[in-house]
């Protein structure tokens, strides 16, 4: 009898630690000091990316930018557009609450620029989208704790 009350003490004690910790928001999930700040320095590579090498050229309506949209057949209107959508995913994964979200979103319109890329342009930077969608899912999937924060903070205000 007593090999059984402590195993059951334990028991209960792992299952209300486990419980304390899944509430808390910000727990770090086991990762290490240096995965925490490569994800984040990844981050910052792609906002910076999606900010300045992507969204800018659209939203000053670069001449390449313009002919490809007209290419496209969206006109400035699909250019700005696409431009706003970079622009904000870029500044929202900087956001620790919206970095998976962001993310998601970006996996999305990566999704779209590859169908257009195959279908109206040949091809021909059809990887481009593809290889985006990894450092993107790898952001996505490191901070989904954060999707159900947001959740549970979007559900009390509702």
């Amino acid at each position: 009898m007593s090999e059984t009350a402590p195993s059951a003490s334990r028991a209960s004690a792992a299952t209300s630690v486990s419980a304390s910790t899944s509430d808390v928001p910000s727990v770090n999930l086991g990762r290490s000091r240096r995965a925490e700040i490569s994800l984040r320095a990844l981050q910052i590579v792609l906002a910076l990316f999606y900010g300045l090498a992507s969204a800018l050229p659209k939203l000053i309506a670069h001449p390449t930018a313009v002919e490809s949209f007209d290419r496209i057949g969206w006109g400035s209107t699909g250019m700005y557009t696409i431009g706003s959508l970079e622009m904000a995913g870029a500044v929202a994964l900087l956001v620790p609450l919206l970095s998976s979200v962001a993310a998601m979103a970006l996996c999305g319109l990566m999704a779209g620029a590859f169908v257009v890329q195959l279908t109206v342009f040949d091809g021909q930077y059809a990887a481009t989208p593809l290889i985006l969608i990894v450092p993107l899912t790898v952001i996505a999937r490191a901070r989904r704790h954060r999707t159900a924060e947001l959740a549970r903070l979007v559900r009390r205000r509702v």
